[in-house]
C-alpha cells in the first residue's frame, strides 16, 4: 500500500500525543498518554525525560493500532513540543543529566532579577525578541550546570547535549545520529538572535551557557534525519517537520499571512499574531518570535502567553475536587447565570504578558457565604477568557490595527460555555476549527510539505475547515467595559 500518511508527535506538557493524518488532511487515529508531573518545591516543576520518551512511545504505537496503519505507510514524522522545556543529556549514552526543568518552573526568578538589576534586559529584548523571565531556557540551563556536581565541566567538554523537548525527541528518533532544532524552538531560549536565526555569542556570554552543548538550528520544514531503532517503527522514516507547540498551532490554524491570529487552550493560553516576514517589536509586554522557516523564508509573530489555563481547571479537579473530569466543568458552570461577584486571577505560577511578574500568585476575591462551587467554576472560565483579552489588546496596541477574528484551538476549545465568553470579552468573533488539536494538524501540515505530500500553503488552506464561529453578543457589549475593570482591580492583588 502506498505510504500516504503522516505521523504527528505533539510532545505536551502533562501527556504525549500522536496522531496519523492521510493525504486528505483526515485524523485516521489521535491517541494520548499521560506521564508524572514532579513538584520538587513550591514553584518547581519538573519531568522525567524518560517518562517523556515512554509516553511517546506508547502514544505511536496506540495511534498505529487504532489508525490500522503500519509504519511502512508513514511517510514522514513532524515533531511539535512544549517549548522552553530545559532537557541535558549524555551524548555518549543518550541518558538524562537530569530531570527536565519545565517551562512552568519559577526556580530561576533570582537570576532573572539579577539580571535585569545589571541593566541587561534591553540587551535581551532587542536580540531575542523576548523578557527576562524564569519561563524561557537559558537560566534553567544556568542553574543545572550551577548547582549539578559535573555538569558544567561535562558541558564545556562537549559530553553533554543541551535542548527543548524536540531535540530531545529527534535525537531519540534518529538513535543519537542528529542533534538540531529549528528556530520556532531556538527562538525561546534567550540564546538565538532573532534576525540572524544562529546562537549569539554575546547571550552564550551573558548567560554562561557554551556553545558545545547546543544543537544546530535548521528550518523548520524539511528532512532533519530518519528513524533509527526506534521501538514500533521502521528504520528510514524522515522527520521532516519541527516546531514548537505554538508556532505548529498558528501553523495548523493556516494562519499563512500576516494579521490572521489564533489562540490555543491548552495548560496555558497562547495568543499568536502572524506579522510577515519581519519582526515587530512590542512595546506593550507582547513577545516576539519565530513562527516558522520554510524554503529560504522566515515568518515572525507576536505572542502573548498565559502560563495557566487549562491547569486552573485541573487544580479545581484535583486540587480542591469540585468534579471529576476536566470536561463537567461547563455544566457545573452554566448552573448558575454569573459569578456572583466572585474573581479569579489564575496566575498559579506567575503571570505572564503582558504583566511578567514571576512572583505573583493565584487571587480569588469576592467570596461570600453565597458562594458555591459553580460560582468559582464560572468565575474560572471567566478568568481564562479575561487574561486573552489583555493579550489581544497590547498585540493590537504593538501592530496599530485592530484584530478582527481569532481562530481558537486546543483542549478546552470543546467548551462552548467558555469560547462564548471569550467572544464576549474580545468583542470579536472566536472561529473553532473542525479539529481543534491543531497542533498536531501544524506538525503534521510541515512534515507533509517537508516530503512533498502536500505542495504549497494553499493545499493546507483547502484543508482547514471552520466547524463553528461564536459571535459576541449585543447584550455583552454594555457588560464588557465594567468587566474588564473588574478584572484588572483583580489582577493588582496577585
Amino acid at each position: 500500500m502506498a505510504t500516504t500518511c503522516v505521523l504527528a508527535l505533539d510532545q505536551g506538557t502533562t501527556g504525549s500525543a500522536a496522531a496519523v493524518v492521510d493525504a486528505s488532511g483526515r485524523v485516521l487515529a489521535k491517541t494520548k498518554r499521560d506521564f508524572r508531573q514532579h513538584f520538587p518545591r513550591p514553584g518547581w516543576v519538573e519531568h522525567d525525560p524518560e517518562d517523556i520518551w515512554r509516553s511517546q512511545l506508547a502514544a505511536i504505537r496506540q495511534a498505529l493500532s487504532e489508525a490500522k496503519v503500519g509504519g511502512d505507510r508513514i511517510a514522514a514524522i513532524g515533531v511539535t513540543n512544549q517549548r522552553e522545556t530545559t532537557l541535558l543529556w549524555s551524548r555518549a549514552t543518550g541518558k538524562p543529566a537530569h530531570n527536565a526543568i519545565v517551562w512552568q518552573d519559577r526556580r530561576t526568578a533570582d537570576i532573572c532579577e539579577k539580571l535585569k538589576n545589571a541593566r541587561k534586559e534591553q540587551l535581551v529584548r532587542r536580540k531575542t525578541g523576548l523578557v527576562l523571565d524564569p519561563y524561557f531556557s537559558a537560566t534553567k540551563i544556568r542553574w543545572m550546570l550551577d548547582e549539578v556536581d559535573g555538569l558544567e565541566r561535562g558541558a564545556k567538554n562537549g559530553e553533554l547535549a543541551f535542548g527543548t523537548v524536540d531535540s530531545f525527541l529527534l535525537w531519540r528518533l534518529t538513535g543519537g545520529k542528529v542533534h538540531a532544532t529549528d528556530p520556532s524552538n531556538a527562538s525561546r531560549t534567550l540564546l538565538m538572535d532573532l534576525r540572524t536565526l544562529s546562537w549569539d555569542d554575546e547571550l552564550l556570554a551573558l548567560f554562561n551557557v557554551p556553545r558545545a552543548l547546543l544543537p544546530e538550528i535548521r528550518p523548520s520544514v524539511g528532512v532533519f534525519g530518519t528513524t533509527r531503532r526506534v521501538p514500533g517503527l521502521p528504520d528510514g522514516i524522515p522527520i521532516a517537520g519541527l516546531a514548537g507547540d505554538q508556532q505548529a498551532a498558528l501553523f495548523g490554524q493556516a494562519c499563512f499571512s500576516p494579521g490572521e491570529a489564533k489562540c490555543t487552550f491548552g495548560t496555558g493560553s497562547f495568543l499568536l499574531l502572524n506579522t510577515g516576514a519581519k519582526p515587530v517589536e512590542s512595546l506593550s509586554g507582547c513577545l516576539t518570535t519565530v513562527a516558522w522557516q520554510r524554503d529560504g523564508k522566515t515568518t515572525y509573530a507576536l505572542e502573548g502567553a498565559a502560563f495557566v489555563c487549562g491547569a486552573a481547571v485541573q487544580w479545581l479537579r484535583d486540587g480542591l475536587g469540585l468534579f471529576v473530569s476536566s470536561e463537567d466543568i461547563e455544566a457545573l458552570a452554566r448552573s448558575v447565570p454569573d459569578c456572583a461577584g466572585v474573581q479569579f486571577v489564575p496566575a498559579l505560577t506567575g503571570l505572564g504578558a503582558p504583566y511578567w511578574n514571576p512572583n505573583a500568585r493565584g487571587v480569588i476575591t469576592g467570596l461570600t457565604r453565597g458562594t458555591t462551587r459553580a460560582h468559582l467554576a464560572r468565575a474560572t472560565l471567566e478568568g481564562m477568557a479575561l487574561q486573552n483579552v489583555d493579550l489581544l489588546l497590547a498585540m493590537q496596541k504593538d501592530l496599530r490595527r485592530a484584530i478582527t477574528s481569532v481562530k481558537v484551538d486546543g483542549g478546552a476549545a470543546a467548551n462552548d460555555l467558555l469560547m462564548q465568553m471569550q467572544a464576549d470579552f474580545l468583542g470579536v468573533p472566536c472561529v473553532r476549527p473542525a479539529i481543534i488539536e491543531t497542533t498536531s494538524a501544524g506538525a503534521a501540515f510541515m512534515a507533509g510539505l517537508g516530503v512533498g505530500l502536500w505542495k504549497t500553503e494553499s493545499d493546507i488552506r483547502r484543508i482547514w475547515k471552520a466547524q463553528r464561529a461564536f459571535l459576541p453578543r449585543l447584550r455583552a457589549r454594555g457588560e464588557r467595559a465594567e468587566r474588564l475593570r473588574l478584572w484588572r482591580e483583580a489582577v493588582t492583588r496577585a
